[in-house]
């Protein structure tokens, strides 16, 4: 099992001791780092920033959102975080949900599959640098001939050399169809809220993409990189309690709710009842409230939490599952370092 340090997106003000963490993150063994971006900080920067005290680790973003930039936007910014890495990029992508992209970026939210597809599309034939690049979408158009267009618009391709054509792709996807397109364009998925003993049904969705004609990757080469909350500790109960906040956030009140996509990964591992009491108390105003019904067993499902060897044998589960790469947020080196040692053989 390998480690990501996920540094996550800023809240009121930077984190103090991100830089430190990255440094930390590479020498204890980790395999990469990554930053996010939600409505405040985006990702490129702090990554570039911190990173460019490392040489080893992988830099990567879990996620930057397809609304904020248009997809050449979005190849420029990852081919020269690519160059200035030597090689270490991973450009992780999303889609967010509509709430941020049709009330922050101002964008309709529709048609978010077909809208990914052909934002990765853009982007390999920008990293291929095969020619000047033209597209003719249903979302997106180069050069653009819609309404007002000018028609001077002429097709074009980056002046800089990309590093890497093949620069990983990974794609952050909830829903049985989005894991499937990710299996088919991408080349890993970054995987929210994973429990392993749904792994039978996840490998049925990334097997319908990997069986497509033209997949781009097979299981054998393809990255599952999980989000997974790792504490090492001997007294499960008090850490347990302080996730359930965050938690009945992310279930209650994150995104609409008439369409929130973590609600929705919780409910097909059968909380639903859960999930409709949490989110009527969290959008009540009751969030203390919302946070206590949350069983014990939703934490445990996608965190793993216990002594030394718990999270040794719970390491082993998860690799079981197909997890390639665990994504966990740590406080200091010595915490990363306990990690790794648990996953040596």
């Amino acid at each position: 099992m390998r480690f990501g340090l996920q540094l996550g997106y800023w809240g009121a003000a930077p984190p103090a001791n991100a830089a430190d963490l990255v440094v930390a993150a590479e020498a204890a063994g980790f395999d990469a780092v990554f930053t996010a971006e939600a409505w405040g900080s985006e990702a490129f920067t702090p990554l570039a920033w911190w990173g460019s005290a490392t040489s080893r680790v992988r830099l990567g973003t879990s996620v930057v959102q397809l609304s904020a930039r248009t997809p050449t936007a979005t190849a420029m910014a990852a081919l020269t975080m690519d160059h200035l890495s030597g090689g270490r990029h991973i450009l992780g992508l999303g889609v967010s949900g509509p709430q941020v992209v049709e009330g922050w970026y101002g964008q309709s939210f529709a048609k978010p599959l077909q809208r990914t597809r052909e934002y990765v599309e853009i982007i390999r034939r920008v990293l291929a640098r095969q020619g000047p690049v033209t597209y003719a979408g249903a979302q997106h158009r180069l050069p653009y001939d819609g309404p007002a267009s000018t028609g001077l618009g002429k097709p074009l391709k980056p002046i800089t050399h990309p590093l890497r054509a093949d620069l990983p792709i990974w794609l952050g996807a909830e829903g049985p169809k989005n894991v499937a397109l990710t299996a088919e364009i991408a080349d890993g998925w970054l995987a929210i809220y994973y429990a392993p003993r749904l792994a039978d049904m996840y490998n049925e969705w990334l097997d319908e993409g990997f069986s497509r004609p033209g997949a781009r990757r097979s299981r054998k080469d393809f990255e599952i990189a999980a989000t997974c909350q790792v504490v090492i500790t001997d007294d499960p109960r008090a850490e347990i309690d302080r996730m359930k906040p965050v938690t009945a956030l992310y279930i209650g009140g994150m995104g609409a709710e008439e369409l929130n996509f973590h609600a929705q990964v919780y409910r097909r591992m059968g909380y639903g009842a859960e999930v409709d009491e949490i989110t009527r108390l969290f959008r009540s105003g009751r969030k203390d409230e919302a946070a206590a019904v949350i069983p014990d067993q939703l934490i445990l499902d996608t965190a793993i939490i216990g002594d030394e060897q718990h999270v040794r044998e719970q390491l082993k589960v998860w690799e079981a599952a197909g997890v390639t790469m665990l994504l966990v947020t740590a406080r200091d080196e010595q915490q990363m370092r306990r990690l790794t040692a648990l996953a040596e053989p």
